[in-house]
């Protein structure tokens, strides 16, 4: 009788285990093999990543271009196919937009409070985002153009406003991955306003705002252009750092 007690004592015990092991793996906690098997995955990816102290220098490093077909060709911009092999890659297919490039103004207009500026500012629908952009007045180059003498065109075509002094801010590409275009920030300072031109198919409201202003806008996310985040905030931190 006491050996058959025990031994129901025993199968009691078993199932307890049982038990407690469904339970835990109810509970999502990973088993030793599986484990195991993370641990391997997470050293593989550690073994193929090498974070680097420093960025090589690979400037001048440029793609061989193997073929290049032209897929659209329009008024503001061309579309290419092209097969290239990219510095250190293997052959691959990239469609790239290919732009003159573009210019963007930032128009400041110190004569009332130095230490606020105001901003000049352009409200215009755009169909691609579709809904109103703040953004501010920019343009494409045509071919050839100089970078300086289209600002100043497209200053006085959108907004009205010359500039007596101008100077370079920043200068970068809009979207890489598939867009060739790059895109020269001008600081236009000194300003007095004219007569605006616009093109017949823009339509366009035209703003003077406090840089303080034109900030918490940006901090409450009104502003959703990129060039105008760009230009705006390295602007603001130029000033601080002076």
């Amino acid at each position: 009788m006491a050996k058959t007690e025990s031994k129901a004592k025993k199968a009691e015990k078993k199932s307890v285990g049982v038990e407690k092991t469904d339970a835990k793996k109810k509970k999502g906690v990973p088993q030793k093999k599986q484990e195991t098997l993370a641990d391997v995955a997470g050293e593989s990816k550690k073994a193929h990543l090498e974070v680097k102290k420093e960025l090589p220098n690979r400037s001048g490093q440029k793609a061989k271009v193997l073929s290049s077909k032209k897929s659209y060709s329009g008024p503001l911009f061309n579309v290419f196919t092209e097969q290239v092999e990219e510095p250190g890659g293997k052959p691959v297919r990239r469609d790239v937009i290919r732009h003159n490039g573009s210019i963007v103004i930032l128009a400041v207009d110190s004569s009332k409070n130095k230490k606020d500026p105001h901003i000049i500012l352009e409200q215009q629908y755009r169909h691609a985002a579709g809904q109103y952009l703040i953004e501010l007045p920019a343009g494409k180059l045509e071919a050839g153009e100089d970078p300086l003498e289209g600002a100043k065109r497209e200053l006085i075509e959108e907004t009205g406003f010359r500039a007596r002094k101008w100077s370079e801010l920043v200068r970068y590409f809009a979207s890489p991955g598939f867009l060739g275009e790059w895109m020269q920030v001008f600081l236009a300072e000194d300003l007095t306003l004219g007569e605006a031109t616009p093109e017949e198919d823009e339509s366009i409201d035209v703003a003077a705002i406090p840089l303080s202003k034109v900030l918490k806008m940006i901090g409450k996310g009104k502003v959703l252009d990129g060039k105008t985040l760009i230009s705006v905030l390295t602007y603001d931190r130029m000033r601080k750092g002076k």
